[in-house]
């Protein structure tokens, strides 16, 4: 495993659970109980539900479940050691690793790593605060809009020249070289960065992994902007500047605006828009989109987009339909950035990302605009552009949308621009992205009809309506809704109360009391655990399932009228198989077993009378109680008779 067992149960202990993962999607309380959007798959409708005394969570739509560990191993792509290690950075608590471990080795090489970037974070920051060579990039920020608060929250910093870093951290070099803070040269190391106005880089946790330099205007030392090389603990291509600041804003407003670079982005903060991120010396690929997916719905491009559409949009449209992402473009003043935007105008910066248009309206208002219509051939002209646009796009209904619009601008029939794009569509098809296997991958990047990433349609009935216990929530034929029997439905609500309510249930349950054999399969490895984690896992999958089901759910019974109603339909069943083995009995001519059978039979039906079915929503009176107690203890001492 790589760390001690007692520190990943230490861990997963600390943890609150709700604020970890409304870092990823809003969370409200519904009773003792927090729901919301599912960050595994789309949904319009919460199916999302969290405990957060056990810890666990639980969707009812695709079924994702687990613990805090579970939860970041899954939204993040990391591994088990990595999880546990970003957790207990979170909660301020050191893990052991097993010694010698492999991996234990390698998460120690990249601790060291970080720990040293987050050294020279530091250096730089407090160099651009106090030192007197840092003036001329204290007046360079100011003149960006920069106050002293922006240079906190953000941890600007200064290379000065010379090898000043090297020196003050001192330690082994080679970690510096591989950290991607010195460079090894004939007299030794020394400093990547100099004189350069620092932009630390961190990863969505907070953690420092690079750094971003640029020089000073007026200043020769290489190309405007320097960026760390790739290193263990940084790529490029999965990384997004500000994504640590900007996380919780994303987060809340599933919107996320990605610009260039790193002032533009600090430039949106600064103009009222905190959900910026910018590409660190790349473009957009499809890593930066999975990990945007983690935490927004929408993604406003404040670049050159119409440059970039030109190359990309094919891509645009495929991550949009496989990561559930709606991109859109924040129309900017021609030969403006945001970062110059936000100094001179933040009020048409906020704007634009507001008025941000969908990624194809926005390319074909680049070939409609009126100038490109002001003669027949130049109309002809822009609809042919605007034919291509429109056939790169996967979805025929927004096609057909786009159609209708550019028949009106262009004054061309839609019929003839509907051949046109069906045409172009032929001519160059996209063929489907495949899954591993040859199964279609679904919006989220799972594959469709079943498993943790099926995705359930907001059309369905609630996943809970109409199903039999550890019946599959996604994959098989769609059926009718129904009402569970009583004793299902009892069977339910007393797992939910050995859960939730352990005291309420102590000694008055029997596995003899559940019908459904998936419920008493989950009651058994309830009864046999010392903690409902411990039962978790000792239960098969579909025991399991429903457990982790019950654990976010709210108990819809009290103790009392749900022992009542268990043990009714117990006795209920019981009274008709005794009933059957009378006849049997009978026309056997065994007048022994007709006469137990016959005594049992009024027992029963004695005992029934006295828990007749109560009012809605009436507390069962004491001897209620009783009788249902007295059925329980007979229906586990009848166990092997009744089953």
């Amino acid at each position: 495993m790589g760390i001690v067992t007692e520190d990943v149960a230490q861990v997963r202990a600390v943890t609150d659970i709700v604020a970890l993962i409304g870092e990823y999607t809003p969370l409200k309380r519904v009773g003792r109980r927090f729901v919301g959007l599912c960050p595994f798959h789309s949904e319009k409708t919460a199916s999302f539900s969290v405990n957060a005394e056990e810890g666990l969570y639980y969707c009812f739509g695709c079924k994702a479940s687990g613990d805090p560990i579970t939860f970041l191993r899954a939204i993040e792509g990391c591994d088990f050691v990595e999880a546990v290690e970003k957790l207990a950075q979170r909660a301020g608590i050191a893990v052991r690793h097993d010694a010698g471990s492999p991996t234990g080795l390698e998460h120690d090489k990249l601790h060291v790593l970080k720990e040293t970037m987050e050294r020279a974070v530091a250096f730089y920051h407090q160099r651009l605060l106090e030192a007197k060579d840092a003036g001329r990039a204290r007046q360079y920020l100011r003149s960006r809009g920069y106050g002293g608060d922006v240079v906190r929250q953000f941890r600007l910093g200064w290379a000065p020249g010379g090898s000043t870093l090297t020196r003050a951290l001192g330690g082994d070099a080679r970690v510096l070289v591989e950290a991607g803070l010195a460079r090894a040269g004939n007299y030794g190391v020394m400093d990547a960065f100099h004189d350069r106005v620092i932009f630390p880089i961190f990863d969505p946790s907070g953690a420092a992994i690079a750094l971003g330099g640029r020089v000073l205007p007026g200043g020769s030392d290489g190309p405007k902007y320097r960026n760390s090389p790739e290193t263990p603990v940084y790529s490029k291509r999965r990384t997004l500047y500000a994504l640590n600041w900007a996380r919780q804003a994303v987060v809340q407003t599933q919107e996320v605006v990605v610009c260039e670079g790193y002032t533009d982005a600090i430039g949106l903060f600064v103009a009222g828009v905190p959900r910026a991120v910018a590409t660190c010396g790349t473009s957009l690929t499809e890593e930066h989109f999975k990990l945007l997916a983690r935490f927004a719905r929408k993604v406003v491009l404040a670049f050159d987009a119409d440059a970039a559409g030109e190359s990309a949009a094919a891509r645009f449209y495929e991550w949009e339909r496989l990561h559930d992402l709606e991109v859109a473009v924040a129309e900017l003043p021609p030969g403006a950035d945001p970062g110059e935007l936000a100094c001179r105008d933040p009020g048409a910066l906020k704007a634009a990302v507001e008025q941000a248009k969908p990624f194809l309206e926005f390319r074909l208002e680049q070939v409609l605009s009126p100038q490109h219509l002001r003669s027949a051939e130049s109309r002809a002209r822009s609809a042919e552009h605007a034919v291509e646009m429109i056939a790169e796009h996967p979805n025929e209904l927004v096609r057909d949308q786009y159609v209708v619009t550019v028949a009106d601008r262009t004054r061309i029939e839609a019929a003839r621009l509907r051949e046109r794009v069906e045409l172009a569509r032929r001519a160059n098809p996209a063929p489907p992205q495949l899954a591993a296997g040859g199964r279609t991958l679904d919006r989220r990047g799972g594959r469709l009809g079943g498993g943790r990433a099926g995705r359930r349609s907001d059309d369905d009935p609630p996943p809970w309506v109409g199903r039999e216990e550890g019946s599959s929530l996604n994959g098989g034929t769609r059926r009718a809704p129904s009402r569970p029997s009583p004793g299902r439905r009892a069977g339910r609500d007393a797992l939910a109360l050995a859960i939730h309510a352990p005291e309420a249930m102590a000694r008055r349950l029997d596995a003899a009391l559940f019908a459904d054999p998936v419920q008493r399969r989950a009651f058994e490895a309830l009864a046999a655990a010392t903690s409902l984690s411990e039962a978790i896992d000792a239960a098969d999958e579909e025991a399991a399932d429903l457990l982790r089901q019950l654990t976010v759910s709210e108990p819809s019974a009290e103790a009392d009228q749900t022992i009542v109603a268990l043990a009714r339909a117990g006795a209920v069943s019981a009274l008709a198989r005794t009933e059957a083995e009378a006849r049997s009995a009978d026309s056997g001519g065994d007048g022994s077993r007709l006469a137990i059978a016959g005594h049992t039979i009024t027992w029963l039906k004695q005992q029934l009378e006295l828990i007749a079915e109560p009012g809605v929503g009436q507390v069962p009176p004491p001897q209620v109680i009783e009788a249902a107690d007295r059925l329980v203890a007979w229906l586990a001492e009848h166990r092997e008779e009744v089953a």
